[in-house]
């Protein structure tokens, strides 16, 4: 397995962004839909929603709270250290972030594909410090595939996932 079949679809939805205003992004809404929420704006932070409705559409469980970043903490098993794919829960000012890993660069970041990062989907990295949890999900296959080092002289680590 080159990649969890979770990431996979994941990457699918690169550049997905928030429409500024009372509108609402169509795919973020059909997410907020299937997902059975109970608000139907991207004004409210959106991170576990992606997270959700990737696994739901990876058929796989979600916590009962997905909608809560920090929920994630407490999903599946617990891993000692990132693996490509597995689910990343940060802490953050005010709450958390949720996302998936996809790989480290040689400053030891985390690079993080997520949503609400920037008000959009997108990979970028984060600072190790503020990892809480690697999670990977309930009865999926144990991780094979590489934890790729990625380039990123030069790039910041995120700031803005709210």
């Amino acid at each position: 397995m080159s990649e969890p079949s979770w990431l996979t679809l994941a990457r699918r939805y690169r550049g997905v962004a928030e429409i500024p205003g009372k509108a609402t992004a169509p795919v973020i809404s059909r997410w907020l839909r299937s997902l059975k929420a109970w608000w139907s704006d991207d004004e409210t932070p959106w991170c576990g929603v992606f997270v959700a409705a990737v696994m739901q559409e990876a058929g796989y469980e979600r916590p009962k709270h997905w909608y809560r970043a920090k929920a994630w903490a407490d999903y599946g098993s617990a891993l000692s250290g990132p693996e490509k794919g597995c689910i990343v829960v940060y802490d953050r000012r005010g709450g958390g972030h949720v996302g998936f890993v996809t790989g480290v660069d040689a400053a030891g970041r985390i690079f993080t594909l997520g949503g609400n990062q920037a008000n959009k989907v997108s990979e970028v990295p984060f600072e190790r410090s503020r990892v809480l949890a690697y999670r990977w999900p309930p009865g999926a296959s144990y991780p094979t595939a590489q934890l790729p080092l990625i380039a990123a002289a030069g790039v910041q680590s995120s700031n803005n996932e709210a």
